[in-house]
């Protein structure tokens, strides 16, 4: 009997959750399996009660060790594996998209939709991923150019061109009314990927440059768009619970 109960306790929180109704778009992710660096990716919309694909779907990569569940919106999910900074895995759940940092370049300016905030990157520009600073997983602008260690380090222009333009995915993320979890992975993005996509990620989601451009300038923040990214497995057990595309 303890060990049905304590099975039921694990199944409540699944139950318990469903994509925000008041979410219109949804980019889905799915991959093989959770140690698996390669994921298909598709957008749906979402009209009366019915998701429907809106394109067809395309190919990109994520972190180099696969998936570990991450911090967003969906309940918090510690097995089989939990995100941590610097463990090469990309967060799986689901997660807002753009939400509150919106999109990010070196480009004076891109196509996207009037109400995704975007910034164009300069040498001030910092990206936090120290987890003793209090700007852990935070957008940082300083007042000068960097000359510590630490803010060199930081900065989100590093001459790196397949991070010229970038897409905040929800993780972890840091509010006015609580600070991102110590350790808990940072900096986690839709960008550019390497190497013609053969090179694998630290834990963002990445994709062929026309593919990323094509999916900024579609997504509508007054849709409330989230990432659902999920092992097969995951998302086939979780699809009707969760109310997922």
């Amino acid at each position: 009997m303890k060990l049905l109960v304590a099975f039921l306790a694990l199944l409540l929180p699944l139950q318990a959750f469903e994509i925000p109704s008041n979410s219109k778009q949804a980019i889905v992710g799915i991959a093989k399996d959770w140690n698996s660096s390669h994921v298909t990716l598709q957008i749906y919309e979402k009209s009366g009660n019915t998701w429907k694909p809106v394109t067809q779907s395309w190919q990109g990569r994520l972190g180099k060790k696969g998936l570990a569940w991450g911090r967003g919106i969906h309940p918090t999910i510690t097995k089989p594996y939990f995100k941590r900074e610097s463990d090469w895995r990309a967060p799986a759940g689901v997660f807002w998209v753009g939400r509150p940092y919106g999109a990010y370049g070196t480009h004076a300016s891109i196509k996207k939709h009037r109400s995704l905030d975007y910034t164009q990157v300069t040498t001030r520009d910092l990206w936090v991923e120290d987890s003793s600073s209090p700007y852990y997983n935070r957008h940082l602008r300083i007042d000068h150019e960097p000359s510590s260690k630490w803010e060199k380090k930081a900065q989100m222009r590093q001459n790196d061109y397949p991070h010229s333009l970038k897409l905040y995915i929800s993780h972890n993320t840091a509010t006015s009314k609580q600070k991102a979890v110590p350790n808990g992975g940072s900096a986690i993005f839709f960008h550019i990927w390497r190497r013609d996509g053969k090179a694998p990620t630290a834990g963002c989601t990445t994709m062929h440059e026309t593919q990323l451009r094509n999916l900024i300038a579609r997504l509508d923040p007054n849709k409330n768009p989230v990432y659902i990214l999920l092992p097969q497995a995951e998302y086939s057990r979780l699809r009707d619970t969760w109310k997922l595309p």
